[in-house]
């Protein structure tokens, strides 16, 4: 699926701002149930015996880092290292004076703190008084922050970050996976552990406005002595908050990893001197369902040892008849002249082995695929599969192909409901497909399987891009999708979907020719229910 968003459990916005009178401080004001949340530094509105007045806005998000824990222990997102987080905040336009050139930190709270329920981001009147909801005084109910305006882990590396905005129009998007790697801490996390507290988006302290006044304790009716300040204004950047009326503008997390699981058996090269190594390799997939449930092979588990052995046929080339073949050195074959290549566990009730095999001079048409575990050395195996592959030899070509295909989903239904994962399946065939008489009349297009192909989401009533395609960076590709024996696909969340509303799929091939990503001129619809 490669996608997974935990939109936040609790957000609000404190603030050290003036009320309308420019005289009285709206330190003790909650706006936890607003739907929209403010940064702002306001530089030289009041002045007054201690000097000019600097107005603050700060926002404290939390999310519910247990949800992952669990997602992470069920296997719906990968363990540490396979997977990255990025805190998503969508910006709220509006009227006033938009900011320029300004920098938000996002920083882990050393405190936990609560929502609270007020409204109010005008002239600050939901006063909390001590009681339930965060301001700039108060974390919670009679606890005080340790530094007025919150404190936060600034100067740690994993657990603060920062976006520099050209204009006051962007959203943000920054990747926090070392700080939620910390909050969840799961196995392989090696980075440490922090409460979660949650995080708080302020501007960067060079950009907060600059103030000589008090001391470092803050004890100055919540101003922030600030030496390094700024003395012009940063007024004022909005987001949406968690309540917000708009499904896909709620700030979130959002897990991405490269799900893409690349069967080659319907894609299966001889080894040859034309491709690199990396090339030579075919990866294939056991896949083992009992009862319509993928589930672990009891002798493997995920510790065990699985071979995969390439025979020839029989005379006939209906069944293994033949004698082991030799695999050449590579993926899971480690000596030369060996005949099993070793693979592993790789999901629930998933397995997978990596080999290279070079043609005969008469190349085999159809090559089997043995699994089997036990004692290799002794031949003492317990064989639990065998597969067909129908291998390709690779050749060069004397022009440079621009290939255009035809393409539909064939398993593409009109309606989805919000609670089910769904997988789509693609059907490909070049579209310039030109079949003889004869193999019109016996036969159908194969499904061509694309290597590199990547899929994009949007609202069709506004074209809203809800997924955006994953072909930025080799580190993601999270919306690539996988491919098996029969052609390519991908899964997806519908829970991620508002539901009302039709949706469409786009698709981009990458075009080696041209050495870039070509989007399809074609779009699949579908509509999303309760």
């Amino acid at each position: 699926m490669g996608l997974k968003r935990y939109i936040a459990s609790m957000d609000t916005t404190i603030t050290n701002a003036f009320k309308m009178d420019l005289s009285t401080r709206g330190t003790g004001s909650n706006m936890g149930a607003s739907d929209i949340l403010e940064v702002f530094s306001i530089y030289a509105q009041q002045s007054g015996s201690t000097g000019l007045s600097p107005e603050l806005s700060r926002i404290l998000l939390k999310f519910p880092t247990a949800d992952m824990g669990t997602d992470r222990t069920a296997g719906i997102i990968p363990g540490s290292g396979s997977v990255k987080f990025y805190l998503r905040m969508f910006n709220a336009e509006h009227g006033e004076t938009l900011p320029r050139n300004f920098t938000l930190t996002a920083s882990a709270a050393r405190q936990d703190w609560e929502e609270g329920t007020g409204l109010d981001m005008v002239e600050y009147t939901d006063q909390t008084y001590q009681g339930e909801g965060a301001n700039w005084v108060y974390a919670s109910n009679g606890t005080a922050w340790g530094r007025q305006g919150g404190t936060y882990y600034h100067v740690d590396k994993w657990a603060s970050f920062q976006q520099t905005f050209a204009s006051g129009t962007g959203d943000l998007e920054i990747d926090i996976t070392t700080l939620v790697e910390q909050w969840v801490n799961s196995a392989g996390n090696v980075l440490g552990s922090k409460s979660n507290y949650g995080i708080g988006v302020q501007l960067t302290g060079t950009q907060e406005a600059y103030y000589s006044y008090g001391d470092s304790a803050d004890t100055d009716k919540g101003t922030l002595k600030n030496l390094s300040g700024s003395t012009k204004s940063y007024y004022t950047k909005k987001f949406f908050s968690r309540t917000s009326e708009f499904f896909f503008k709620r700030p979130c997390i959002e897990a991405r990893w490269d799900s893409a699981d690349r069967d080659d058996r319907g894609n299966f090269y001889y080894s040859s001197s034309l491709a690199p190594g990396e090339d030579n390799l075919n990866t294939l997939f056991l896949y083992n369902y009992v009862r319509g449930r993928l589930r672990d092979i009891p002798v493997l588990a995920r510790t065990g040892t699985v071979y995969v052995s390439l025979w020839s046929g029989s005379a006939a080339d209906t069944s293994t008849g033949g004698s082991y073949l030799q695999l050449a050195v590579g993926g899971g074959v480690k000596a030369a002249l060996d005949t099993f290549a070793t693979g592993g566990w790789y999901e629930t009730g998933i397995y997978t082995a990596s080999l290279a095999i070079t043609a005969a001079v008469n190349p085999i048409e159809t090559l089997y695929d043995v699994w089997s575990t036990g004692s290799y050395a002794d031949k003492l195996l317990t064989q639990f599969h065998t597969g067909t592959i129908s291998p390709v030899s690779l050749s060069a070509s004397n022009y440079n192909p621009d290939t255009r295909h035809v393409v539909s989903v064939s398993n593409l239904r009109t309606t989805y409901s919000n609670k089910e994962k769904a997988r789509f399946r693609l059907f490909v065939r070049p579209k310039n497909w030109n079949p003889t008489i004869y193999s019109r009349a016996v036969s159908t297009p194969e499904n061509t399987l694309i290597d590199s192909a990547s899929y994009k989401i949007f609202r069709l009533v506004d074209n809203y891009e809800v997924v955006s395609y994953g072909t930025g960076s080799a580190t993601l590709y999270h919306t690539h999708l996988s491919h098996d024996v029969s052609g390519n696909y991908f899964d997806f969340d519908m829970s991620m979907l508002e539901s009302d509303f039709s949706y469409g799929i786009k698709l981009a091939f990458y075009n080696g020719a041209i050495g870039t990503w070509v989007e399809q001129p074609y779009t699949f619809k579908f509509r999303v229910e309760e």
